[in-house]
Parts: C-alpha cells; structure tokens; sequence
C-alpha cells in the first residue's frame, strides 16, 4: 500500500494591514488557516460548501467566501477579516456601528460575513438601490434577523458615507 505524504507551502500575504507567513497542508482552506493560525474568530465555519456566507473575508477588496477558497491561493494578497476593521483603539468601523444601532444584529454568527460583503459594498463609493443591495447581500444566510435591519445598515452607512440624506 502507498503511503501518501502531506505536501505543505509556505504562503506569505497581508492580514489586515500586517505582512504575515505561514508553512500550511495544500488543501488547507484560508478558513482553517485564519483561524487555526492566526486566530481570527469572526471567520466563521458555516456550511464550509460556500453558501452561507459566515467565513466572508476580503481578499484584495473583494468578498470571498474563505471555506472554498484555498489558503494557498492568498500567497501575495491581501486579506481583511472583522478583526481588521477596529479602530486603533477599538473603536467599531461605520458599518459596525449602523449594525449595532439598527439591530441588526441577534445571535451575530452571520454578521461578520454581512459586515465585510457591506464594507465591499460601501468601497464601491456608488448608490445602490434596495433591489441592488439585497442582491449585492444574497450570499449571506441569516435564521434571527428577518434581512430588513441589516439591509437598512448598510443602506444608512451608504447614504452617509457619499453625502446624501437617507430618502423616507
């Protein structure tokens, strides 16, 4: 019988803001790595089949779900999770606060993969119509908060970040 060896890669990328590297198996995905290594815990193990959206992160700007995405695919990129989101001193991002003031937050497992496809949205510096945004949002599964809270969040920090008045 074979035996058949683990092949590992060293993987050196940007983890918000900091240059990192690790030595990791090949079929690692950026999940496991994220957390197992660099204990970043608002990367969520949802589905792991890429449907839920609770491992979202940001790889060079862009959501990606990190559960099918693998971690030697980050080699050179840059990587935001929630963590990279804070303040110098703590403080949450925009986005985190509208998430908090309008509730839209309940058992907050989903949340860090909302608040980062959010945080894409709000780079963009474009006006998205509700219809827009719900779609620009359909990669994420939420069982507590009924959508609406977490649509008028990211609609609110929108309207605030480009300057305009939150229409009634």
């Amino acid at each position: 019988m074979e035996k058949h060896s683990i092949q590992y890669q060293t993987v050196r990328f940007n983890l918000n803001g900091k240059d990192v590297e690790r030595t990791v198996d090949v079929r690692a995905s950026l999940t496991d790595m994220l957390r197992n290594d660099f204990r970043m815990t608002s990367v969520k193990k949802g589905c792991e089949v890429g449907e839920c959206g609770a491992c979202n992160v940001l790889i060079d700007g862009e959501a990606f779900n990190s559960c099918i995405y693998l971690a030697v695919w980050a080699e050179g990129k840059k990587v935001r999770t929630l963590e990279g989101l804070l303040g110098p001193n703590g403080e949450l991002s925009d986005i985190q606060q509208a998430f908090v003031d309008e509730a839209a937050i309940q058992c907050g497992f989903c949340s860090p993969g909302f608040i980062l496809t959010a945080v894409e949205i709000l780079e963009s510096e474009r006006e998205y119509t509700d219809d827009e945004l719900r779609k620009l949002l359909s990669g994420h599964l939420c069982r507590c908060t009924g959508y609406e809270n977490i649509l008028r969040a990211v609609k609110k920090t929108m309207y605030k970040r480009l300057g305009k008045e939150l229409p009634q």
